[in-house]
């Protein structure tokens, strides 16, 4: 029998991949599911960026790149981020190009993750936080993010978890998988009271930062320069331009890690994707009504959609005000979420994502995604609301 290495048991995955491949076997099988799983935008990549990509690959940009990235892309990662965030600080130089937002994550936690050490991560959250985490032999520490603070967290709550072994921080606001977002006031706290543990990390996922709702800012950790050397910031293209299949992420380091990082690529893929880079500088320097157009449909969506689940029995939903994420309270239903999970898929032909996919303190809840039709979202609905009712009569 194959040995391997003890850390493969620890190593998770990402539930919504599983779940998407049991809604296309029963869809093979003749089945109606509707999907309000998979978390990326039912939007086509504007057609300049196409364009940008088939033009490079007709000019013959068909070989390797530097590993960080072609240097024109990562002027424009920097050019837009100062821009964006009322900076002058983002050097290109510190700017990794990756093949997507994973990359980054996995990068700093196996950069600082060893037995011994600990790192603190948002709960529930992104599912690859914790799993990595364990992969690296590291401590998670789960920082709850609570309904009733709006699954924002609280300045103190991460503060008071530090303890001498502690080397990296994460947190992620707007929030998958459940919109939630941190305020100004919160981030200022933050970032004061680590002034006391200047030896920690801070890994911001900032994946979702220009999708926002209700005239809500994003705060980005990049603001702050007390933290410039110990931040490690991350962002991308997936989501903004609709461009998850073009694995197309970024990330900036602080001057002293940012070669550990590109080494980190050289071992790992070489390079990102040529003709996709250039589609990258298309993206950030480009016309953006496509992206304003998928955003506006986003907020009716996600009126709608927390309207629609607020009607149903046992459910309540607060309001998300960034990502495309609604996360229900479903502890009315008398259902755990990952029993809710498989019957919902099972009998009523709707894929959703159980809130324990992201993490202990999610039992109770389910992640939608609203990246669907608002007719698609109503008859997803409409048919959890029937099953729901058929249980309770039951």
């Amino acid at each position: 029998m194959l040995q391997l290495a003890g850390g493969m048991s620890r190593l998770g995955t990402e539930s919504a991949f599983e779940v998407l491949a049991r809604a296309n076997a029963l869809r093979a099988q003749g089945r109606s599911i509707v999907a309000l799983s998979i978390g990326q935008p039912d939007f086509q990549t504007p057609a300049h960026i196409v364009e940008a990509g088939i033009k490079a690959l007709r000019d013959g940009h068909h070989g390797y790149t530097p590993a960080n990235g072609i240097p024109e892309v990562r002027q424009a990662v920097a050019d837009d981020l100062n821009k964006r965030h009322g900076i002058t600080t983002v050097d290109p130089n510190n700017v990794l190009i990756v093949p997507g937002g994973k990359v980054t994550m996995y990068f700093a936690i196996m950069m600082f993750g060893e037995p011994g050490a600990e790192i603190i991560y948002p709960n529930p959250g992104f599912p690859i936080y914790e799993s990595t985490i364990k992969f690296s032999g590291a401590t998670p520490v789960p920082l709850p993010l609570l309904e009733e603070n709006g699954f924002g967290f609280k300045a103190e709550d991460v503060l008071s978890r530090i303890t001498p072994k502690t080397r990296l921080i994460i947190v992620n606001s707007p929030a998958n998988p459940t919109g939630g977002i941190v305020e100004k006031d919160e981030i200022d706290k933050l970032v004061k009271g680590l002034e006391k543990h200047p030896n920690v990390a801070i890994m911001s996922d900032e994946i979702y930062s220009e999708m926002l709702y209700d005239g809500k800012v994003h705060t980005s950790l990049l603001k702050y320069p007390q933290i410039a050397d110990r931040l490690i910031m991350l962002d991308g293209w997936s989501k903004t331009y609709a461009m998850t299949g073009w694995r197309m992420g970024y990330s900036v380091w602080p001057k002293s890690l940012i070669e550990h990082a590109t080494r980190l690529c050289i071992n790992v893929h070489s390079c990102v994707n040529a003709a996709a880079q250039w589609a990258g500088v298309a993206a950030l320097t480009g016309p953006r009504d496509d992206v304003n157009k998928m955003m506006v449909a986003f907020d009716e969506r996600r009126r709608f959609t927390v309207s629609e689940l607020n009607k149903l029995p046992g459910v309540s939903c607060i309001v998300p005000y960034g990502a495309f994420y609604a996360f229900p309270n479903i502890k009315g239903t008398g259902f755990k979420s990952k029993a809710l999970e498989v019957a919902l898929l099972d009998e009523a032909g709707v894929a959703s994502i159980a809130g324990t996919s992201f993490g202990s303190f999610g039992e109770g809840y389910l992640r939608i995604s609203y990246a669907n039709s608002i007719e698609n979202i109503g008859e997803a609905i409409k048919r959890i609301g029937s099953f729901l009712e058929k249980r309770k009569a039951a």
